[in-house]
Protein backbone atom coordinates (compact mmCIF):
# COMPACT_ATOMS: atom_id res chain seq x y z
CA UNK A 1 0.00 0.00 0.00
CA UNK A 2 1.14 3.58 -0.71
CA UNK A 3 3.06 5.38 2.07
CA UNK A 4 0.33 8.05 2.13
CA UNK A 5 -2.37 5.45 2.87
CA UNK A 6 -2.44 3.23 5.91
CA UNK A 7 -4.61 0.18 6.37
CA UNK A 8 -5.94 1.32 9.73
CA UNK A 9 -6.30 4.50 11.73
CA UNK A 10 -5.53 5.08 15.40
CA UNK A 11 -8.67 3.20 16.47
CA UNK A 12 -7.96 0.22 14.21
CA UNK A 13 -11.18 0.58 12.20
CA UNK A 14 -9.59 -0.68 8.98
CA UNK A 15 -10.43 2.49 7.08
CA UNK A 16 -7.59 3.99 5.02
CA UNK A 17 -6.04 7.19 6.30
CA UNK A 18 -4.55 9.69 3.86
CA UNK A 19 -1.60 11.74 5.09
CA UNK A 20 -1.22 14.97 3.13
CA UNK A 21 1.72 17.34 3.29
CA UNK A 22 0.96 21.01 4.12
CA UNK A 23 0.83 22.14 0.47
CA UNK A 24 -1.55 19.35 -0.53
CA UNK A 25 -3.81 20.17 2.45
CA UNK A 26 -3.79 23.83 1.41
CA UNK A 27 -4.67 22.88 -2.18
CA UNK A 28 -7.64 20.82 -0.92
CA UNK A 29 -8.86 23.74 1.23
CA UNK A 30 -8.51 26.19 -1.65
CA UNK A 31 -10.40 23.87 -3.98
CA UNK A 32 -13.20 23.34 -1.47
CA UNK A 33 -13.64 27.03 -0.61
CA UNK A 34 -15.66 28.97 -3.18
CA UNK A 35 -14.40 32.38 -4.22
CA UNK A 36 -10.73 31.57 -3.68
CA UNK A 37 -7.74 31.55 -5.96
CA UNK A 38 -4.69 29.31 -5.59
CA UNK A 39 -1.10 29.51 -6.80
CA UNK A 40 1.78 27.08 -6.36
CA UNK A 41 5.37 26.70 -7.51
CA UNK A 42 8.62 24.91 -6.74
CA UNK A 43 11.55 27.03 -5.53
CA UNK A 44 15.22 26.04 -5.68
CA UNK A 45 15.58 27.01 -2.02
CA UNK A 46 15.54 24.82 1.13
CA UNK A 47 12.21 24.66 2.94
CA UNK A 48 13.57 26.24 6.12
CA UNK A 49 14.61 29.37 4.21
CA UNK A 50 11.27 29.58 2.37
CA UNK A 51 9.23 29.10 5.54
CA UNK A 52 11.25 31.68 7.49
CA UNK A 53 10.47 34.29 4.83
CA UNK A 54 6.85 33.18 4.36
CA UNK A 55 6.02 33.43 8.05
CA UNK A 56 7.14 37.05 8.22
CA UNK A 57 3.47 37.86 7.68
CA UNK A 58 3.81 41.58 8.38
CA UNK A 59 6.10 41.92 5.35
CA UNK A 60 4.76 39.14 3.13
CA UNK A 61 1.00 39.73 3.19
CA UNK A 62 1.20 43.22 1.63
CA UNK A 63 3.53 41.76 -1.03
CA UNK A 64 1.30 38.77 -1.78
CA UNK A 65 -2.01 40.65 -1.74
CA UNK A 66 -2.15 43.97 -3.56
CA UNK A 67 -5.18 45.14 -1.54
CA UNK A 68 -3.29 44.98 1.77
CA UNK A 69 -1.22 48.04 2.69
CA UNK A 70 -0.26 46.84 6.19
CA UNK A 71 -0.61 43.58 8.09
CA UNK A 72 0.05 43.94 11.82
CA UNK A 73 0.31 41.01 14.23
CA UNK A 74 -1.74 41.92 17.32
CA UNK A 75 -1.56 38.69 19.33
CA UNK A 76 0.87 35.76 19.58
CA UNK A 77 0.98 32.48 21.49
CA UNK A 78 3.57 31.57 24.12
CA UNK A 79 5.98 30.41 21.39
CA UNK A 80 5.66 33.65 19.41
CA UNK A 81 3.40 32.28 16.66
CA UNK A 82 0.82 34.79 15.46
CA UNK A 83 -2.79 34.25 16.56
CA UNK A 84 -4.42 37.48 15.38
CA UNK A 85 -3.61 40.32 13.00
CA UNK A 86 -5.17 43.43 11.54
CA UNK A 87 -4.91 44.17 7.83
CA UNK A 88 -5.46 47.63 6.39
CA UNK A 89 -6.20 48.38 2.77
CA UNK A 90 -4.81 51.34 0.82
CA UNK A 91 -8.27 52.93 1.25
CA UNK A 92 -8.12 52.57 5.06
CA UNK A 93 -10.52 49.62 5.42
CA UNK A 94 -9.46 47.11 8.04
CA UNK A 95 -10.03 43.45 8.77
CA UNK A 96 -9.16 41.43 11.87
CA UNK A 97 -7.74 37.98 11.07
CA UNK A 98 -7.60 34.83 13.17
CA UNK A 99 -4.42 32.90 12.37
CA UNK A 100 -3.59 29.22 12.81
CA UNK A 101 0.13 28.58 12.28
CA UNK A 102 1.43 25.03 12.14
CA UNK A 103 4.52 23.29 10.80
CA UNK A 104 4.69 24.36 7.17
CA UNK A 105 1.21 25.86 7.07
CA UNK A 106 -0.60 29.04 7.96
CA UNK A 107 -4.35 29.63 7.68
CA UNK A 108 -5.98 33.01 8.15
CA UNK A 109 -9.56 34.21 8.11
CA UNK A 110 -11.46 37.36 8.82
CA UNK A 111 -15.16 37.99 8.67
CA UNK A 112 -15.08 38.36 4.86
CA UNK A 113 -11.68 36.96 3.78
CA UNK A 114 -9.87 33.63 3.91
CA UNK A 115 -6.32 32.72 2.99
CA UNK A 116 -3.35 30.56 3.67
CA UNK A 117 0.14 29.59 2.70
CA UNK A 118 2.15 26.42 2.98
CA UNK A 119 5.58 25.01 2.18
CA UNK A 120 6.92 21.49 1.99
CA UNK A 121 10.31 20.09 0.99
CA UNK A 122 10.39 18.56 -2.49
CA UNK A 123 14.01 17.51 -2.04
CA UNK A 124 16.97 18.56 0.12
CA UNK A 125 17.25 21.95 -1.60
CA UNK A 126 13.86 22.54 -3.28
CA UNK A 127 10.53 23.59 -1.78
CA UNK A 128 6.95 23.49 -3.01
CA UNK A 129 5.15 26.67 -1.94
CA UNK A 130 1.41 27.30 -2.16
CA UNK A 131 -0.79 30.29 -1.45
CA UNK A 132 -4.53 30.91 -1.61
CA UNK A 133 -6.92 33.66 -0.75
CA UNK A 134 -10.44 34.77 -1.40
CA UNK A 135 -13.74 36.08 -0.19
CA UNK A 136 -16.12 34.61 2.40
CA UNK A 137 -19.37 36.26 1.42
CA UNK A 138 -22.85 34.95 0.65
CA UNK A 139 -23.35 34.31 -3.05
CA UNK A 140 -19.63 34.15 -3.82
CA UNK A 141 -20.20 31.01 -5.91
CA UNK A 142 -22.07 33.17 -8.44
CA UNK A 143 -18.95 35.25 -9.17
CA UNK A 144 -16.36 32.57 -8.35
CA UNK A 145 -14.79 32.44 -11.84
CA UNK A 146 -14.50 36.24 -12.02
CA UNK A 147 -12.44 36.36 -8.80
CA UNK A 148 -9.64 33.97 -9.81
CA UNK A 149 -7.51 36.48 -11.78
CA UNK A 150 -7.07 38.66 -8.67
CA UNK A 151 -4.63 36.35 -6.85
CA UNK A 152 -3.81 33.12 -8.62
CA UNK A 153 -0.20 32.54 -9.63
CA UNK A 154 0.85 36.21 -9.41
CA UNK A 155 1.13 36.14 -5.62
CA UNK A 156 3.50 33.17 -5.55
CA UNK A 157 5.55 34.68 -8.39
CA UNK A 158 6.01 37.87 -6.33
CA UNK A 159 7.05 35.71 -3.36
CA UNK A 160 9.54 33.74 -5.50
CA UNK A 161 11.09 36.93 -6.87
CA UNK A 162 12.49 37.66 -3.42
CA UNK A 163 14.84 34.67 -3.76
CA UNK A 164 16.11 35.86 -7.17
CA UNK A 165 17.32 39.24 -5.88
Amino acid sequence: MNDDLRSDDARGSGWPVAELDPVRRLRVLATAAPGTSYGELVLDVPVEQVWTLATDLERQMPLLINDIRTFTITSTDAEGRPLEAVARSPLGMRARFDIVMGPGSCLMQSRFLIGGLAATAESHDTTRFGFFGGLRIPGVRLVDRLLHPFLHQGAVERFAAQFRS
